[in-house]
Order: C-alpha cells, then sequence, then structure tokens
C-alpha cells in the first residue's frame, strides 16, 4: 500500500524529502536513502507505508526500556528501512538489505496487542522514523484503543515532523552512538545534532531512555565515554541509559567491546550523578538492577528480561519515599 509522503517539496520532476537531515533530492522512479520513498512522476510516495519485516513478543526490557511498564510484554514490528549507514549494524539483514515484507493495517496492529495482551506496541529493530506516515495512522489508531507507542529509534529526524509525531508517541529508547558530530557522518551516515535534538525536545514530551553501544575502536575511549555522559548529565540526570557491549558483525570485525571500558563508562556516569546506569550484553547484576539514586534500596531486580518491582510503590520508593523517574502503570 502507498501512500503520498508528507514533508517533501517539488522542483519539476525532481522532489526533496524533509522527513530527515538527509533532505534527499530524489529523481524520477528513484527512492531516498531509507530505501521507504520513491519518486513517482513527481509525487513522493511513502512506498513501506505498513510493510513490516518481523513481528514479535518482547520484554519491554528488550527494547531496551527499563522504567517504561517494567516486566511487560509489548508487540514488536519493524520496517525494512533505515537512513543511517552503521558498518556494526546488529540488525543490517532487515535494515540494510531489501527483505519480503508483508502489510500489517493500524487496525490489525490493535487485534494484535489485544490477542497478546500487550500494552501496545513498539516501532523497533530497525528505523521506525523511516515509517512515518505510518506512524502517525497507527500512533492514532493504537492511542484510541487505549494503548501505548514505543518508539526504538536513531534519533535522525528533522524537528518539524518531530513535533508532530510526538503526541502520538509515549516512550522512547533513542541511541545516542557518539558525541563526534563527523563520526556520525562520514562513519554512520547519520546526524549528532538531530539526535541531540530529539533527545531534548522528546523527553519534554514522553518517556525517554538513552542506548549507548560501545563498539570497539569506535567510540569506547575515556574521551568518547566522557563527553557523553556529560552530555547526559546536562540534559538530566534522570534519563535512565543503557551502555550495551558491541560484537562483531555486518562489516566491522573488531573484537567485543573489553569488560573494562563498559565498566568505566558505568562508574563514571555513576559518579557524574547519573540516577539510573545500566549495563546491555553482559553480564551483570549490579548493572541490571534499578536502585533508588538516593537511599540505594533495590527497586527492580532483573534476570533474563524479566523483572521483579520489589522495591516501589506506584513511582516512589518504598524505604525513602524519592520519586522514581519511572512509569509502571
Amino acid at each position: 500500500m502507498n501512500v503520498e509522503a508528507r514533508y517533501y517539496t517539488k522542483n519539476n520532476e525532481h522532489v526533496t524529502c524533509h522527513i530527515c537531515p538527509h533532505n534527499c533530492t530524489i529523481l524520477p522512479d528513484k527512492k531516498g536513502i531509507c530505501r521507504g520513498r520513491m519518486n513517482k512522476n513527481g509525487t513522493l510516495y511513502a512506498i513501506n507505508y505498513g510493510e513490516t519485516t518481523s513481528m514479535a513478543i518482547d520484554p519491554i526490557e528488550k527494547k531496551p526500556l527499563y522504567h517504561y511498564f517494567p516486566g511487560r510484554s509489548i508487540v514488536s514490528i519493524a520496517p525494512n528501512n533505515c537512513n543511517m549507514r552503521c558498518p556494526f549494524c546488529q540488525n543490517w539483514e532487515i535494515s540494510q538489505e531489501q527483505v519480503k515484507t508483508h502489510f500489517i493495517s493500524p487496525e490489525t496492529l490493535v487485534s494484535m496487542m489485544q490477542n497478546h495482551d500487550s500494552f501496545g506496541i513498539a516501532y523497533t529493530y530497525t528505523e521506525p522514523l523511516m515509517w512515518y506516515e505510518y506512524l502517525l495512522d497507527a500512533g492514532n489508531t493504537i492511542h484510541q484503543a487505549g494503548g501505548k507507542n514505543v518508539l526504538v529509534t536513531n534519533g535522525v529526524i528533522n524537528r518539524e515532523p518531530l513535533e508532530e509525531l510526538l503526541p502520538f508517541i509515549d516512550a522512547m529508547n533513542i541511541d545516542l552512538k557518539t558525541m563526534d558530530q563527523e563520526a556520525y557522518a562520514k562513519t554512520l551516515g547519520g546526524d549528532l545534532n538531530a539526535v541531540k535534538q530529539t533527545i531534548e525536545i522528546a523527553r519534554s514530551q514522553c518517556h525517554v531512555e538513552i542506548t549507548n553501544l560501545l563498539v570497539t575502536g569506535f567510540n569506547d575511549k575515556k574521551r568518547d565515554m566522557d563527553a557523553l555522559i556529560d552530555y547526559l548529565a546536562a540534559v538530566s540526570k534522570d534519563i535512565p541509559v543503557h551502555f550495551s557491549r558491541y560484537y562483531p558483525n555486518y562489516r566491522y570485525e573488531q573484537p567485543p567491546t573489553s569488560e573494562k571500558r563498559l565498566q568505566y563508562a558505568y562508574q563514571s556516569a555513576k559518579n557524574k550523578g547519573l540516577s539510573y546506569v545500566y549495563l546491555g550484553n553482559v553480564p551483570s547484576e549490579e548493572g541490571s538492577n534499578t536502585y533508588c539514586p538516593k537511599c540505594n534500596n533495590l527497586l527492580i531486580e532483573r534476570m533474563h528480561y524479566q523483572a521483579l518491582l520489589t522495591g516501589l510503590k506506584g513511582n516512589t520508593c518504598k524505604k525513602c519515599g524519592t520519586k522514581i523517574n519511572i512509569i509502571t502503570e
């Protein structure tokens, strides 16, 4: 199902897409960088509308979102698109390659949500922002049915389309890959300023958590980690942040991230006052659990994506009454 795209301008037979900072100028019968938008006779179409590569029922912790409906499961779907070209992409088979898809209507999503006892829909695995028109429609439909919309995203989108989309989004995990703008552009095909803008705008309108995949030889130097931690501390010390271990994948063959580097990121973030710091893709009891930032009471104990809410009363610590940046219902 093709629908006319939003946020583009025409120049004779050429069109320019304005969804993300690439601002692709697209010739007739060609696609933009994300492969989801195509110029047909001078009109830009979202040819990926509702076209889905994957569907699963995941623990919300797998996104990872540790402070949003912990312990619950969510229907998860993905488009066959991305507007970045990370050489270490963990889902490159469905983000960078063209694969078979099937159409899922917004109304079908409601049935899937209800049939699987899911509290909403997660748009994830690849880059859901390139599903823009579908997100608007599906997000509205899911909200009308009483569900929640979750985005797991690289955050590379222009300001105006982001602001139109946010009223339909309840939670986001935003992948902040590095604080090096040149590396974002040359190595990843992204835009750091756009990601920062997304973080700063979204956190005031929905629940936000951050993931930083620490990649050997790319962003795992102390200065890289310190710059990212300093930035997040300046935005808000209460944003949950996940430092995740890289493993060789796609076109990148460096060895897995050193556990010492992961521990440095974890301890440095804690030392600089970030309230909720986690480690991913590596066994770590301390790096998986949630503790009260004031009294260090164990709030949520996690094991293999299972979450036991032992120290919470609503969104406050049972022991000292501190309000926690968490949504449990």
